[in-house]
């Protein structure tokens, strides 16, 4: 699709505007993939990645396209399985102790420097959005009447960790080393 200078102030404007400007009856993967970049162009990464294929099918068949089903299935499962990649990591963070929490917290600094390096200030929110969650479950979990002391302090500590990340990211590497370092943390957790 060649470079077009489009009008739309929305992300829906633009589908509908994107879909109008290929001017054609039936929509499906090859049509689906030129919107998503045309969203890319004008929204930047995140609006591409936060539009699936099926939304955006169903957002031009609400204005009257016919949508080449088999296609929109294809194109949106390969739109999710490409999404689920980029956030499999998740999956392998665990913050229920203090060593564990810090090879997590190591590994989401390296995707929050991959995010950055990309340009990528959707994944940046995504990621924050995740954190926060992480944070607020930890601390729940910490007010829970069947986890002993010990593991109650871990998970303040480890919510606390996620409390300065979420505050100045960029700092958090040297404040976690000196943290770790310090004779409090040092006494209060000694193994």
């Amino acid at each position: 699709m060649p470079r077009t200078t489009w009008k739309s102030r929305t992300k829906h404007e633009l589908i509908i505007e994107v879909w109008e400007y290929l001017d054609c009856e039936s929509v499906g993967s090859r049509e689906l993939e030129q919107i998503q970049e045309a969203l890319q162009e004008h929204f930047g990464e995140g609006a591409s990645s936060s539009s699936s294929p099926a939304s955006i099918a169903r957002t031009v068949a609400d204005e009257g396209a016919v949508l080449r089903h088999p296609e929109v299935f294809e194109c949106d499962r390969r739109w999710r399985e490409e999404n689920l990649k980029k956030w499999a990591f998740l999956g392998t963070l665990d913050f229920s102790r203090l060593s564990s929490a810090f090879a997590s917290v190591v590994k989401l600094e390296e995707r929050r420097l991959q995010l950055q390096a990309d340009s990528d200030d959707e994944g940046l929110k995504n990621l924050r959005e995740v954190v926060a969650v992480i944070r607020k479950d930890l601390l729940l979990k910490a007010r829970s009447k069947i986890i002993d002391d010990r593991q109650k302090t871990q998970l303040k500590e480890v919510s606390h960790w996620l409390s300065v990340w979420l505050q100045s990211a960029e700092l958090f590497s040297d404040w976690l080393d000196l943290r770790r370092r310090s004779p409090e943390f040092r006494k209060r957790f000694e193994d």
